[in-house]
């Protein structure tokens, strides 16, 4: 058990802190929620009911979406677009898909690599692409929860305010659903680009993400 804690203890600290952080907007949602609804003058609810509703799914949603986004798209941009001296990035000469040596494909694999690495054909292809459509499929289903549970949650708002609800179609084309997208996104696209750039001129003794605290600035795709 300690082996296998200290062998994935990355995975392990990561899950717990997501477990913990969820746990915790649950509660402090909870609570702007029930105070949102007496200020309304309306009944309050209680924690598992607000679990359930779309006030809460839709804020988890929405977050989520934003971060499989970033990855699929640094996943396939990293494939073609380099930046000079970032451990985040291949060394330019690099730039795309790489041959079936490099990449240990084909005939190329060796006894270590996975069994559809050595594939040929449609399950070699879908393998050697799929870390990338697994993120845009998670994506594209939170991206489906976000707009769903969204829609949900400002028709009951439009209900309160004696308003018309209004159908899912109508929702993705407003204002209140890409306000809510769009500053996700924007947060997302600045986290990649910051890091990129400053991986080029600092360092974290260590980290993989880093490079070696004595390499150059002008190394890339070299991590410590």
């Amino acid at each position: 058990m300690r082996r296998f804690v200290r062998e994935n203890s990355l995975t392990l600290a990561f899950g717990l802190a997501f477990l913990l952080a969820l746990v915790g907007q649950a509660l402090a949602g909870w609570a702007d929620f029930d105070n949102h609804l007496a200020t309304d003058g309306l009944q309050q609810v209680g924690f598992l009911a607000y679990l359930a509703s779309s006030d809460f799914a839709v804020d988890v949603a929405e977050n989520w979406q934003s971060e499989y986004l970033q990855f699929f798209l640094f996943v396939f941009a990293t494939v073609w677009l380099v930046q000079r001296g970032s451990p985040e990035s291949k060394e330019p000469h690099k730039a795309g898909t790489e041959s079936d040596a490099e990449q240990k494909t084909g005939r190329h694999a060796d006894e270590g690599s996975p069994r559809w690495a050595g594939v040929a054909g449609w399950r070699g292809g879908v393998y050697s692409r799929s870390l990338g459509s697994v993120m845009a499929l998670l994506f594209l289903l939170s991206w489906l929860a976000q707009s769903i549970a969204g829609t949900a949650a400002y028709d009951e708002q439009q209900l309160r305010d004696l308003q018309d609800p209004i159908a899912w179609h109508q929702y993705v084309a407003s204002a209140d659903f890409w306000s809510r997208t769009l500053q996700n996104w924007q947060s997302e696209f600045l986290a990649v680009a910051s890091m990129a750039v400053l991986s080029i001129y600092l360092r974290q003794r260590g980290s993989p993400e880093s490079k070696p605290v004595g390499a150059s600035h002008d190394a890339t795709g070299v991590e410590g």
